[in-house]
């Protein structure tokens, strides 16, 4: 089975996109391990593959996108969840249900995809907050906390937080809130660009080199980067917003610590 082309991260404003089938399985007949993909899903519900896709797969801490697909005899399936396959490396599984259970997809068919824009468009400017929040926080503390590094991040509203190595006290949550506000009003482009390793150390960012084999990529491939410019570089497989003004105003909600932790969670209006 051969890697489903992600064409979100090569254009992020395709909100429609013709694609063809490769593939419609019960989610019955999936493998064990792809079933928990999506806990919500019935057994009578469906997973499409496509040649290419406009649908992010949940991951990266960024949401599935949701929608549709469409093909041109009026068969129509919605998408309610995206996940990258477990079985078949580079695979999207999109899990969902066709309207008329006696009208599926067939391998082949020619079918338009289309998202739900006011979604995508709320998960790229959480996405991108996040990376201006971890900026914010790196370029304040990272002298000043003893062990300082940026782990991991949710960009999903209800829980949106950004984790660093070390412990972040609450006397510096003005502060970041301070700088934030000012990455924000700065209005930052925000840009896509493709490195290799070599790119990474010309920058000085050897620290962020993502590990080839385990992403599955060839010794060609590029590595996404999302660039805050004049702020930070992030490898990223996520959708983002074009500049840091269009998030809005992004409010550092609270720090927490736990077993040498920091959580700094935010929320966006």
């Amino acid at each position: 089975m051969q890697r489903t082309y992600l064409a979100f991260q090569h254009n992020a404003k395709l909100h429609t996109l013709q694609t063809v089938v490769t593939a419609v399985r019960s989610v019955a007949a999936l493998e064990e391990a792809n079933k928990g993909l999506f806990k919500q899903a019935k057994e009578d519900d469906h997973v499409v593959v496509t040649e290419k896709t406009i649908f992010h797969p949940q991951g990266g801490g960024q949401p599935s996108d949701v929608g549709a697909m469409k093909s041109s005899d009026g068969t129509n399936f919605d998408v309610a969840m995206v996940r990258v396959s477990v079985v078949n490396d580079g695979e999207v599984l999109h899990f969902g249900r066709f309207t008329n259970a006696a009208s599926i997809f067939k391998p082949g068919d020619s079918v338009i995809q289309s998202i739900d824009t006011e979604k995508r468009n709320l998960y790229s400017r959480y996405h991108t907050a996040g990376h201006v929040l971890g900026s914010a926080v790196r370029h304040l503390l990272e002298k000043e906390v003893a062990n300082f590094d940026e782990l991991k991040a949710s960009h999903f509203p209800d829980s949106a937080a950004c984790e660093f190595q070390g412990l972040i006290e609450g006397k510096w949550k003005d502060a970041i809130q301070a700088r934030v506000d000012d990455y924000i009003s700065k209005d930052m482009p925000v840009e896509i660009d493709w490195w290799d390793e070599n790119d990474f150390k010309a920058n000085g960012l050897e620290r962020l080199i993502p590990d080839r084999k385990a992403m599955g990529m060839t010794d060609e491939e590029k590595f996404r980067v999302v660039k805050i410019v004049g702020a930070e570089v992030y490898p990223c497989g996520g959708t983002h917003v074009d500049s840091t003004e269009l998030c809005g105003k992004t409010n550092v909600k609270k720090i927490s610590r736990a077993k040498g932790v920091s959580r700094v969670s935010y929320t966006l209006p």
